[in-house]
């Protein structure tokens, strides 16, 4: 495994990360199965684990099945999105903060989390005050280091700048999603955290299963995720699936193999999180590590998915209150009138 820097906070991970997601129990696996699978992944040299508390049981199946190897693994969790009825709850006040992260630490077995990311920004928080708190934490001992996730740009940008006018941590990564369907990233989101010095995982490197070739125009889409999720079912992308396959099949790999050797090609992508839910998923993925993609084929990609491009949008994307509330984006009726 060729390790990389995580940003520059020295941290060394793989290139692969492994998303738990998949290994809460209500996903269909029993703990001992989970924890078998990541053992394998640990074992093949992937030292990097991303959950969150939002994934239902994750946490704790994570927590167990790290027993006796947790000083071995960059174990990354997440916090923000809601966690009951309660308002308070949720979001990236510090009240909030504090309680999850004892929360988190519990679950997850551990004394300390060595990347704690914000879920999803909270536009009702002020931004120095989330930093502040995170903040604490990094000089408490309790966590090493901090991130955001599917965060535009220009919310990038603005952390970094009270993070240094208020002498606080700045966020070390971002965790954008990243796929041959989405690569909005490469136009704003990947410079800027170049500039910055930020590492990068990305999600979604196989498109919530979009890239595994198990999904076909004009057959049954059996993926979980079809389920609860619109944008796997986007005839739109899966007529984009229908014209990588080919290039797949004609470079000699499975379609997975190229998903993934794409997203960790970019030299803004620090680690690719992929979520086997199966021990064949893995050896699936773990098959391909080798894998290097050439200019060539590179460029054939670029003219089926453009740089900086979206094919469709993923329904897990943040959406700015600008869009989400009509009251900001319109003005009251007595004075939409010109005259």
């Amino acid at each position: 495994m060729q390790y990389r820097t995580l940003g520059r906070t020295g941290i060394k991970v793989s290139p692969y990360a492994l998303g738990t997601l998949m290994y809460a129990t209500r996903m269909g696996n029993e703990p001992e199965e989970s924890a078998r699978i990541i053992h394998k992944a640990l074992d093949a040299g992937i030292n990097f684990l991303d959950t969150a508390d939002a994934y239902a049981d994750s946490e704790e199946v994570v927590g167990k099945a790290l027993k006796g190897r947790r000083d071995n693994v960059v174990l990354a969790t997440k916090f923000g999105l809601p966690m009951g009825e309660d308002p308070n709850q949720r979001g990236t006040s510090r009240r909030w903060i504090m309680t999850a992260v004892e929360n988190s630490l519990r679950r997850l077995q551990t004394d300390h989390i060595d990347l704690y990311q914000i879920h999803r920004l909270d536009p009702t928080t002020d931004t120095e005050e989330t930093l502040s708190a995170l903040t604490d934490l990094i000089r408490s001992g309790k966590v090493r280091a901090i991130g955001s996730s599917t965060t535009p740009a220009s919310d990038i940008v603005e952390a970094q700048w009270v993070a240094e006018r208020g002498n606080l941590e700045r966020f070390h990564t971002e965790q954008p999603p990243y796929s041959l369907l989405n690569r909005g990233i490469e136009r704003e989101v990947l410079p800027v955290a170049q500039h910055y010095g930020m590492g990068t995982l990305v999600w979604g490197p196989l498109a919530q299963g979009l890239l595994t070739g198990r999904v076909r125009k004009n057959q049954e889409n059996t993926l979980i995720r079809a389920g609860f999720v619109k944008h796997v079912s986007d005839e739109h992308r899966i007529d984009v699936v229908e014209q990588l396959i080919p290039l797949a099949e004609e470079a000699g790999m499975p379609l997975t193999h190229l998903a993934i050797a794409f997203t960790i090609a970019h030299p803004g992508v620090t680690s690719a999180i992929i979520g086997p839910r199966t021990m064949a998923h893995l050896d699936d993925l773990l098959a391909g590590l080798d894998i290097r993609l050439d200019d060539d084929l590179l460029d054939r990609i670029d003219e089926i998915v453009p740089p900086g491009t979206d094919i469709g949008t993923l329904d897990q994307n943040y959406t700015p209150p600008a869009l989400q509330t009509t009251g900001l984006r319109r003005r009251p009726l007595d004075e939409r009138a010109a005259a």
